[in-house]
């Protein structure tokens, strides 16, 4: 059985190319970790887009052999970026303090446009004049940046007293985070939960998100960790799921809506968006074809007793706004109209909640 010690001995022989000494002493070594697979081997570089890598990589896969006899099995080599080094003693500072509302957007499934909605509703909010952020929580999955042309920003870090805050780009008006910032484009975010945990508890508690009227959460589909990491860091205002008509998503977006209004969450639902609702021919404008089926949203609202917040119809426009960087809610066209419309409906609901509810506490899990 081998020990950590053992490892850390072989990876000691692996040198970094441009600084001359091993990764173990440069703290490259983030995690050792044993399974039934093999070991795995946590490496936490300073740089996230470090040339090196690969070859680092397959130096410690050699090294280990090695060193420690070829039936050492590596089974992987996972690469978490390292954003500042926290330190125990370090004053602890308030969990977005200038954040007035939290949205969380979700979906019960993949596919059904939830980033395009994230992205278009936190542009529409920032044009009617709100302070407004979004954190891009898919963290397996990480869109915002290409939505926004940001694909190649790497964020800098500045000082506050002893703490170290992360300083989000900002375009169109919306305060953006994502791990798409810290990771290169094609690579794959291979994590386990906890450790996809720990990166969103950073970008939450060191983004310098300053005074913002709304933080928009774009989370991945379904329930996973990071949606019960959100519910403990921070007190969610309200969560919205987004849907299509057809019953295979409306019945996944039964479940999202059953996970945030659960004893244990109890987050309010503030509303459903039906995303894909129907499509209009440019040569038949007051013509609408359902592919999806028709009013899916309508009737789940009503059966779980929740708003519709927004109907999106299935535009061209939409998808290649997405794509080239710049979001439909930038144009003053139908599509563009939409969005600001949602944007209202968001806010009046939000208002509403807020009158009527006492705010949301942070979950404790036991």
């Amino acid at each position: 059985m081998y020990k950590k010690e053992d490892i850390l001995k072989a990876l000691k022989l692996v040198t970094h190319p441009e600084k001359g000494s091993d990764i173990v002493s440069l703290g490259m070594v983030g995690d050792i970790v044993f399974t039934a697979e093999g070991i795995t081997i946590v490496l936490v570089p300073e740089k996230s887009n470090d040339p090196f890598l690969s070859s680092i990589k397959s130096s410690c896969v050699r090294a280990v052999k090695e060193t420690l006899g070829p039936d050492a099995v590596i089974s992987s080599i996972e690469v978490r970026p390292r954003i500042v080094v926290e330190k125990a003693a370090l004053p602890k500072r308030d969990v977005l303090p200038g954040v007035k509302n939290i949205i969380a957007v979700s979906s019960g499934k993949g596919g059904v446009g939830k980033s395009t909605v994230a992205v278009n509703l936190a542009v529409a909010l920032a044009r009617k004049g709100y302070a407004t952020g979004l954190l891009d929580a898919d963290i397996f999955g990480p869109s915002v940046p290409r939505m926004f042309n940001v694909e190649e920003y790497h964020p800098d870090v500045r000082k506050e007293g002893a703490n170290d805050l992360i300083i989000p780009m900002t375009r169109y008006g919306v305060k953006i985070l994502s791990i798409g910032f810290f990771v290169r484009g094609n690579d794959a975010v291979i994590w386990r939960g906890p450790m996809a945990s720990s990166f969103l508890k950073q970008l939450i508690s060191q983004g310098d998100w300053g005074e913002l009227d709304y933080l928009i959460f774009d989370l991945p589909p379904g329930t996973s960790d990071i949606h019960l990491t959100l519910v403990q860091e921070v007190p969610v205002t309200g969560a919205i799921v987004v849907t299509t008509p057809q019953e295979v998503a409306l019945s996944d977006a039964r479940k999202g809506i059953a996970m945030f209004r659960s004893e244990s969450i109890n987050v309010p639902v503030l509303g459903l968006i039906e995303n894909m609702s129907f499509f209009i021919a440019p040569e038949l404008p007051g013509r609408r074809y359902y592919i999806f089926g028709k009013e899916g949203g309508s009737r789940l609202a009503a059966e779980t007793g929740t708003e519709l917040l927004g109907q999106i119809p299935i535009v061209e426009s939409i998808c290649d706004g997405g794509d080239a960087g710049t979001p439909a809610a930038l144009n003053d066209n139908e599509t563009g109209l939409a969005f600001m419309t949602l944007a209202d409906a968001v806010v009046n609901r939000v208002a509403k909640r807020n009158a009527e509810m006492a705010p949301t506490r942070r979950v404790e899990m036991k």
